[in-house]
């Protein structure tokens, strides 16, 4: 049975088409992924199904029956709820008063608190979800448990039709089998899903048809039974997905050892021995909590190690904190860009020039940074300019700033901590061949990744982290087996693995 039918959607701002006659449908108990590259317009379309734009073309049924939507509130009085990838929560209210706020129930002109509280456990319970309560403070809560609370909103609404935006964009690994677990049991109980996501994985993992949009059209919806990842990247891009990884770094292209660490460790690392050489891509793979974030901050000094040695470029040094690492040629582009990587309410050009500001005063450079435009035409940034605000990017352009912001200091060594988390299929071809580009120029390059496709594709050597230690080294294109077995059998020699 079809919940939700949109047929012929058109949208236009300021004289820009963003849509062009698009038809999309889920039905109950489906998962329908929606995919296509940063400014498809796939959030415009979601936004017009939530009543926040209104179409200027086209037409939308609910089983059947056309409505129009002049404001959120009516798409949800329709049965239709939308999680954001950027939650809405409150975080100083409790559980209940979140998932009531706007519509709490009253009693004596009084608001109910019991029955809310009641009502919030009930839906608690439909998803099996025990860990917390109606009164717990969100603030006490993870973005997993957020995000449960997100969806015990809307079902609080009498959603039919639920659509969820990137949600697994902040999820640890962990976390993501369990939201699969509320999406499989949300479907079992009727409802339809409009599955947005950058992850095909979890696109082919969750979903029984696959909608691809391409600069504002639809391309094609197709069965994800009968067909994969390939096409799909072909339909978004125009590209195979094997054209996403560049060539690996050969013989001649490796030079000498840039980074070297022997013995290291401290609270969450132990024995830690690695070498970094110029030209080379090494990926670091591991279970989530394995130590692979860990390890990229303890060479950036923001959890200094506090045993063992480290050489950069042949000088020994255990930087104590971040300004002594940069100092040294180590650089970190951070797992959480919003949060430690870029200042969003900056500018473009006033982002780029944030370590070059505070790191570096005039007498410690021995030569100017490079000027900003050339910066930013180096990662190939699409943006109005260098004065648009940071927070106004997609993801795979915010990525590129906080690259562009540490090739003003020209590190030596350059740690990627989940390279291309968030961004587009289109983004992570183009941030890839950069990571590559910078190698051949005589980086030496660190890449942790949840992504096994990713550091399989783009490493020349992969080490595989368990439970703090360096479990075993393989050699370029492991397979995703060997990667897993070592990391899952602790610490045993690389070569039983292989």
């Amino acid at each position: 049975m079809t919940l939700l039918a949109v047929t012929g959607i058109r949208k236009e701002f300021t004289g820009v088409r963003v849509l062009h006659d698009v038809d999309l449908d889920v039905g109950a108990g489906e998962v329908h992924a929606v995919v296509g590259e940063n400014g498809a317009g796939k959030s415009t379309l979601m936004k017009i199904l939530a009543g926040v734009h209104t179409p200027d073309a086209g037409t939308i049924a609910v089983d059947g029956t056309p409505v129009a939507f002049s404001h959120p509130s009516r798409a949800q009085a329709a049965g239709i709820a939308i999680i954001h990838q950027e939650f809405t929560l409150l975080p100083e209210r409790t559980v209940a008063e979140n998932v009531f706020l706007g519509r709490e129930p009253t009693r004596r002109g009084l608001v109910d608190r019991g029955a809310m509280e009641q009502a919030t456990t009930r839906l608690l319970a439909e998803l099996s979800e025990t860990s917390f309560g109606p009164r717990t403070p969100v603030r006490r809560l993870s973005v997993a448990q957020q995000q449960v609370v997100e969806i015990v909103k809307a079902l609080s609404t009498d959603a039919r039709v639920l659509i969820m935006d990137e949600p697994t964009a902040a999820l640890a690994d962990h976390e993501v089998e369990r939201l699969y677990a509320l999406v499989r049991r949300l479907t079992g109980r009727g409802l339809g899903i409009l599955y947005i996501s950058h992850r095909l994985r979890e696109v082919f993992d969750l979903s029984t048809r696959v909608t691809v949009i391409k600069d504002g059209r639809r391309v094609a919806t197709l069965a994800t039974a009968t067909t994969d990842e390939d096409t799909v990247v072909r339909l978004m891009v125009g590209r195979e997905l094997g054209a996403y990884y560049p060539a690996r770094a050969g013989a001649a292209d490796v030079g000498k050892v840039r980074l070297a660490v022997a013995g290291a460790g401290n609270a969450k690392l132990a024995a830690i021995d690695l070498e970094l050489r110029a030209g080379q891509v090494v990926g670091i793979a591991g279970l989530q909590g394995s130590g692979r974030t860990s390890l990229a901050r303890a060479l950036f000094g923001a959890t200094p190690f506090t045993t063992g040695t480290m050489r950069v470029d042949g000088r020994e040094l255990r930087p104590r904190d971040p300004r002594e690492a940069i100092r040294a040629g180590i650089a970190l582009v951070s797992e959480d860009r919003k949060g430690e990587g870029l200042a969003l309410r900056q500018s473009v050009r006033d982002n780029t020039l944030l370590v070059e500001r505070a790191v570096f005063s005039r007498p410690l450079r021995a030569r100017p940074a490079p000027p900003v435009a050339d910066l930013l035409a180096r990662v190939a940034l699409r943006a109005r300019g260098e004065d648009q605000q940071v927070r106004y990017l997609s993801g795979g352009n915010q990525q590129k700033v906080v690259i562009a912001k540490w090739l003003g200091v020209r590190p030596g060594v350059l740690v990627f901590d989940e390279p291309t988390r968030g961004v587009d299929v289109g983004a992570k071809a183009a941030i890839h061949e950069l990571v590559r580009e910078l190698a051949r120029e005589g980086m030496a390059v660190l890449m942790v990744s949840s992504e096994l496709p990713e550091v399989i594709g783009m490493s020349d050597r992969v080490l595989v982290m368990s439970e703090g230690r360096i479990a075993g080294e393989l050699p370029a294109g492991p397979t995703e087996e060997e990667i897993m077995r070592l990391a899952t059998a602790g610490r045993v020699a690389a070569g039983a693995a292989t």
